[in-house]
């Protein structure tokens, strides 16, 4: 890996973590239940960020398999907290 990549993919990840403490303040900090909602949201999809430019650092496909499955269930979760915040019940 060529020493540019490497100080990209540092700067990214680092990048990357200052977005997940942001959205954690909002997940604490939010003033409704749709803010932290949308913010557990953003932190699933940081974190599939992650894994792929972990999956680009380490040269590994098992990192792909991770951001897909994470993509998956936070788009299931998400669903399921907007119902449950809608009607009150999940099924």
């Amino acid at each position: 890996m060529s020493a540019v990549l490497s100080v990209a993919i540092s700067v990214t990840l680092g990048l990357y973590a200052l977005a997940m403490i942001l959205g954690a303040l909002r997940v604490f900090r939010g003033p409704t239940a749709q803010d932290r909602v949308l913010a557990l949201d953003f932190i699933y999809a940081v974190g599939m960020l992650v894994m792929l430019v972990l999956a680009v650092r380490y040269d590994s496909e098992m990192y792909f398999e991770g951001a897909l499955l994470m993509a998956l269930f936070g788009f299931v979760g998400t669903v399921a907290l907007a119902k449950f915040l809608l009607r009150g019940e999940v099924v």
